[in-house]
């Protein structure tokens, strides 16, 4: 597999304050990538610079041949990366039909191809279907996680940036949350994960890399991972994971 996301010696500030140092990792084309770490470890930053969202201070970001670390967030969609952002933030007065329409902005001329990219959602996420009129501010928590992914899935994505999928939603809700997850990269979509729940992430990607106060302090295989005792005393507790 070659590198469809490259990115090299990323320093991300806010200010004066730089939040990420010397980030370096890559995502291979069609593989789940995951950035673990505590509350800060920069990894909500980092994957808000792939999306375009932060410039970096320094450093550069390659994707698909193409270097994006100057790029503007819409011309990033328009290369095929997608961002669905911590805390959902579907437009909560527009319908579920709505806000997917809103994730072809790109297609906006085609209007077929946005109707039969909506139904594959409906088949992909059955509740949404059901619920196509309803405003998003009625949505379950659950339900609103599906739309934020159907409306990322919208733009036909190469690289689909997840923020905490999981965060605030019930156990049975994320088991769910994280088979889509896996359905969709299995269609073809390379995937960049940032979750809280490192359990579940290391389950999911084939590679990770672990985070602490905005620089990279290890990275290998899932599997290589959740054998580290440091990842298993910071993130797993006392038990090997599964």
């Amino acid at each position: 597999m070659t590198a469809l996301l490259e990115a090299k010696g990323l320093e991300i500030a806010y200010g004066e304050v730089a939040a990420c140092r010397d980030i370096s990792f890559t995502v291979l084309d069609g593989e789940i990538v995951t950035l673990l770490g505590a509350n800060g470890a920069g990894k909500s930053t980092t994957l808000r610079a792939v999306a375009g969202a932060l410039t970096p201070r320094r450093g550069t970001i390659h994707f698909a041949g193409h270097d994006i670390t100057r790029l503007p967030s819409y011309a990033r969609t328009q290369l095929g990366i997608a961002l669905v952002p911590e805390g959902r933030k579907a437009f909560p007065f527009l319908t579920v039909r709505e806000n997917l329409e809103m994730g072809a902005f790109k297609f906006r001329r085609e209007t077929r191809r946005i109707d039969a990219l909506i139904e594959s959602m409906y088949a992909m996420f059955p509740l949404l279907g059901e619920r196509r009129s309803q405003r998003a501010s009625t949505l379950s928590g659950g339900e609103q996680q599906m739309l934020v992914l159907g409306r990322a899935l919208m733009s036909e994505p190469r690289l689909l940036c997840l923020d905490e999928p999981s965060l605030g939603l019930a156990p049975v809700i994320v088991q769910d949350i994280f088979r889509r997850i896996r359905e969709i990269n299995r269609a073809g979509t390379s995937i960049l994960l940032v979750e809280q729940n490192a359990r579940y992430a290391l389950e999911t990607a084939n590679r990770g890399y672990v985070l602490q106060t905005g620089a990279i302090v290890a990275s290998g295989s899932c599997q290589d991972l959740r054998k580290d005792d440091r990842v298993k005393q910071a993130y797993l507790g006392r038990t090997t994971a599964r």
